[in-house]
């Protein structure tokens, strides 16, 4: 597996919502990322990805909830999100392919 396919493994998909157009007026960017993937480890996928620097990243873990489907138990995936935010001039275009 080369290294791009593990950059792309540790950030799965950009999460476009209203919480996280409101972040992006702060320079920041949210993505789905790998749920043991660490800070250092998605900072370093996303300025190799997108070519930008990268001043922070916060991470939230958000628990699956437990729904029923045809009457039986089922419980949803835990996803991982990071809040990446970027030294001032760069910019990454999430809207773009939507």
């Amino acid at each position: 597996m080369s290294d791009t396919a593990k950059l792309y493994d540790i950030i799965r998909a950009p999460i476009v919502t209203e919480k996280a157009t409101m972040a992006s007026e702060h320079n920041a960017v949210v993505f789905e990322v790998a749920i043991d993937a660490n800070k250092p480890q998605i900072k370093e996928a996303v300025e190799t990805l997108f070519n930008v620097k990268v001043k922070a990243v916060n991470t939230s873990i958000t628990k699956g909830k437990v729904k029923r489907f045809r009457g039986m138990l089922g419980k949803r995936k835990d996803v991982k999100k990071a809040y990446v935010t970027l030294e001032e001039g760069n910019t990454i275009d999430v809207s773009t392919g939507l």
